[in-house]
Formats: structure tokens, C-alpha cells, sequence
């Protein structure tokens, strides 16, 4: 599975842990030094920021995807011994996709390296479902990407970091959570085995992911919805208070559609929503009854007429 995964995302070798969150906890106090700076999206996921606060090098944080706050950290940063960028490629909440191209310009220019979490575009999101890095052309470019096999890839657990091989021996020697923790199940590296070998074989299922995803957030913004984000199969509706998202998605259930009402502390004040992930395995019937089940409980709270 390892060398699939590599082969997949066209680095040299890939580490396997029990989950992606272990993979994030076990990078950084490898491979940074009290000498060394790490600049990090303000709103990384929470293994991230957990697994940053696991160093000794020194912390910055930039404001949300914004390149010139990442510049200024950068020439802040530059008496560090190395530098390390770190972002989701996709940010789980909203769907918005890095700015990868920018970001390795800057980690070119001011001679630092490049870390991305791709758990919510591996599989998927590029031509060929690489990710982040390819939808936007910088596979080579980027040095180390964490990702899952817990969503696109099966589903049910594990996580790994691709890169050089030296980082990936340091990994196996020193990283406490592959040191420390059980080896996956032989069924999930088997699942995971067959879809990354699926993928690896065809580039049907992850084109077919634009054309359901359009579809649902198109049906969706001409009935009077707001859809955060872009093209991505995250598809936030915004309803804003707390309360409405979780009463929504209770009457959603009741109609047979299964969705989660995110609010405070997860996201911030005002911004409550009913996450919706679109999937290869949704018919476009699946996606019309969704609609439809939107449609008709919106209504009844007043979100649309």
C-alpha cells in the first residue's frame, strides 16, 4: 500500500499511520529544530495546529489564505536555520482550495519548503484525482503531503505522509506515533489497496465528481441557497444561526437525507451550516432528492420562498 501510495502521488516513498491526525502529530517534532520556523494557515485543521504545537521551532501563523500576511512571515522568519509552509490543500469547512501556486512561489523566493494536508482532495480533486497539487499544477513543487485513506480512499481508517525518501526513513526511526501505535487492520489496507489501484487505472471517477458537484450547487443557488466555496464537492449551505442549522438537518434526516449542522465552536459565530459532501457513488437522482428535501424544509423554516 505504501508504494502505491507513493506511485500515486508521484513522490519517492510514503509512511502509514493509524490515521491522518497521527500523521500530522508525528511530522513536525521530526523534522523541525528550536532553529527552524513553521508558518501555518490560520485556519488549519486542528491536527495540525496539534501536531505544530508538538515542535520546538518557531510558530507563525498568517492570515487565511492570504499570500502578502505569508510574505511578511516569511521575511520575518528569515534568520531560521529551515522554513516550512503548512496549509490544507482544501479547507474542510468552507471548501476553499489553497493557493498553491502562490505559496510555493513564496517558498521559492524566500528559500522554504512546502507541506500540504490533502485529506479533503485526495482521490478526487485534479484530472486525475492526485489532489490540490495537481488540480493546480505544482505536484512538483510541493515536498511533503499528509493525506487519508479514512474518506475518498475506502473510507474507514489510516493516514500517511508522501515525500523524499530521507524524510520518510527519518519518519519510520523517530515518529512516536508509527513508533507507538498497532499497524492498520489487513481489511482497511486491503479497501485502501483497491481503490488507490481503481484510481490508478482510470480517471473516470474522479471527473465524474465535477459534474455532480455542479449540479447540486447549481440546483441549489437558483432555489435561493448560499453555497460557500467554489467548484469543490464540499458544499456548505450557509444559514448562519446555530439553532436552524441543527433543527434543519434533524428534519433533513426525517426525509431520508443524512447531513451534519455545523455551528460555534467549529465554526466561527454566525457562519452555522449544514455540510454537504458530494461522492462519486451519488446518482444524479441521489443528488435531486437532496435538492428536493432542501428545497422543501428551507421552506418550511424560511430560508427560501
Amino acid at each position: 500500500l505504501e508504494q502505491k501510495l507513493a506511485e500515486f502521488h508521484e513522490r519517492e516513498d510514503c509512511i502509514l499511520y493509524a490515521s491522518c491526525f497521527d500523521a500530522n502529530a508525528g511530522l513536525f517534532e521530526v523534522l523541525l529544530s528550536p532553529e527552524d520556523a513553521v508558518l501555518s494557515d490560520e485556519l488549519n485543521h486542528a491536527s495540525i495546529i496539534d501536531g505544530i504545537r508538538l515542535c520546538r521551532a518557531k510558530r507563525l501563523r498568517y492570515k487565511h489564505m492570504d499570500l502578502k500576511d505569508l510574505e511578511s512571515k516569511l521575511q520575518e522568519s528569515q534568520s531560521s536555520r529551515m522554513r516550512l509552509i503548512v496549509t490544507d490543500g482544501v479547507f474542510s469547512m468552507d471548501g476553499d482550495v489553497a493557493p498553491l501556486r502562490g505559496i510555493c512561489d513564496l517558498a521559492e523566493q524566500y528559500g522554504a519548503m512546502v507541506f500540504i494536508d490533502e485529506c479533503h482532495a485526495t482521490g478526487f480533486l485534479g484530472p486525475r484525482g492526485r489532489g490540490t497539487d495537481e488540480l493546480l499544477g505544482v505536484m512538483d513543487r510541493v515536498h511533503i503531503v499528509n493525506s487519508t485513506l479514512g474518506k475518498a480512499l475506502g473510507g474507514a481508517a489510516g493516514g500517511y505522509t508522501v515525500g523524499p525518501k530521507p524524510l520518510i526513513d527519518l519518519l519510520r526511526q523517530r515518529s512516536r506515533p508509527y513508533l507507538f501505535s498497532n499497524a492498520l487492520p489487513p481489511p482497511v489496507v486491503g479497501s485502501a489497496i483497491s481503490a488507490v489501484e481503481m484510481l490508478l487505472a482510470s480517471n473516470e471517477i474522479a471527473q465524474s465528481m465535477t459534474a455532480k458537484t455542479m449540479r447540486f450547487r447549481n440546483k441549489m443557488t437558483q432555489v435561493g441557497f448560499t453555497i460557500a466555496g467554489t467548484s469543490h464537492p464540499i458544499c456548505p449551505v450557509m444559514l448562519g444561526d446555530a439553532r436552524l442549522a441543527s433543527v434543519m438537518a434533524d428534519d433533513m434526516l426525517k426525509l431520508g437525507i443524512y447531513v451534519i449542522g455545523f455551528s460555534y465552536p467549529v465554526v466561527p459565530k454566525g457562519k452555522a451550516r449544514i455540510r454537504v459532501q458530494i461522492s462519486a457513488a451519488h446518482t444524479e437522482e441521489d443528488i435531486d432528492r437532496c435538492v428536493d428535501a432542501f428545497i422543501q424544509t428551507g421552506r418550511k423554516h424560511g430560508v427560501i420562498s
